[in-house]
């Protein structure tokens, strides 16, 4: 059954792209696995988000390493991950991350993510600065690797000679073995963060259920670590549309896990773009901006979402009108009351197909 979806607004002008295929994209490949990336550059509306599509294969390390100018949120598509944190109160925090949990690493805070499991992992890991790249990390081989020999001796208590077997630089993606259970690994003199600091058990997580779909959002008050970056998993129905609405607070990042959508941005002054998507892409939605998604397909979408603050607000268009008197409203459009008083009572959210 095929649905009937809205004509495109005029894409002359005034509204930039704000899609981008990141399952397509290249990346960087390692025998350990991969990572592809957005950022302004490739996306250059994005200017405050930026995300990473990544797979390791079973035991592989994507490298100690740290974010110099943004804080980084993860979510587990498929796999399972382990995590470790390591803050400067010298504490860490090592948690398991099977498929549909999330993770978060402060801006600055040393961090390492393996596959804990015995397939490969897939997640996607969302930093709080469009120009942040992946590629261009405080990578701990890296480092090592531009420091003196003697430096890490004195430093390490080893003599140079047993530390000729380190990289000759960045190695981004380590193959090893599938890590033992997680109570064996935790090291025993280590002073450990409360539990789950660095992970939220975002799959136990009741979503709300609306006329057309569902959403769990997890901000901080969920998940405190988590103080720059809001996530959350939404579904549409056939049919159904995420209703106009706006963030006051915060640009709205998503990726697409599954179905086919239409999202179309307003940018005031009769300015809009509609653009197609499909599971793999992108959006990106500058904060303040009103936009609406609807599912063109047969079957559900799924999206993870991100906003880069840790309070989720949203304002929407059938909620906006219910809270106004009929008559001003019926007045600023130039409608019948009657018309207006068919308007729903309160906010819709997602709204069914009709």
């Amino acid at each position: 059954m095929s649905t009937t979806v809205s004509p495109a607004p005029d894409n002359s002008g005034g509204v930039p792209v704000f899609r981008y295929s990141l399952a397509s994209a290249t990346g960087k490949v390692t025998p350990g696995g991969w990572g592809k990336q957005v950022t302004a550059a490739e996306l250059p509306i994005s200017q405050d988000i930026a995300g990473v599509l990544m797979r390791l294969e079973p035991g592989a390390v994507r490298e100690l390493h740290w974010h110099a100018i943004a804080a980084e949120w993860g979510y587990v598509v498929e796999g399972q991950v382990r995590v470790t944190l390591f803050d400067p109160e010298q504490r860490i925090s090592m948690e398991d991350v099977p498929a549909g949990d999330v993770f978060s690493f402060p801006r600055g805070y040393g961090h390492v993510i393996q596959n804990s499991g015995t397939v490969p992992a897939t997640f996607i890991l969302v930093f709080d600065n469009g120009h942040f790249s992946e590629f261009a990390t405080f990578s701990s081989t890296d480092w090592l690797a531009h420091t003196p020999r003697n430096v890490l001796a004195e430093t390490l208590g080893t003599p140079e000679s047993s530390l000729a077997g380190l990289p000759a630089g960045e190695v981004y993606i380590v193959p090893g073995p599938v890590p033992p259970p997680l109570a064996e690994t935790r090291p025993a003199t280590a002073q450990l963060l409360a539990a789950n600091s660095c992970a939220y058990r975002f799959s136990q997580q009741a979503p709300e259920r609306y006329a057309g779909g569902t959403i769990a959002i997890a901000s901080q008050l969920q998940f405190p670590l988590s103080s720059t970056i809001t996530g959350a998993v939404m579904t549409i129905d056939p049919g159904a549309i995420r209703e106009p609405h706006w963030h006051p607070n915060a640009s709205e990042w998503f990726y697409v896990l599954a179905g086919t959508l239409q999202v179309t941005v307003f940018a005031s002054q009769g300015h809009a773009r509609t653009d197609q998507f499909a599971p793999g892409d992108v959006c990106y939605v500058p904060r303040g901006l009103g936009h609406y998604l609807e599912n063109t397909g047969d079957a559900e979408v799924r999206l993870l979402l991100a906003f880069n603050s840790g309070t989720y607000e949203q304002i929407g268009l059938s909620g906006w009108l219910a809270a106004n008197p009929r008559a001003l409203v019926a007045t600023n459009f130039g409608l019948p009351e009657t018309t207006v008083d068919a308007f729903p009572g309160g906010t819709e959210y997602i709204a069914a197909r009709r």
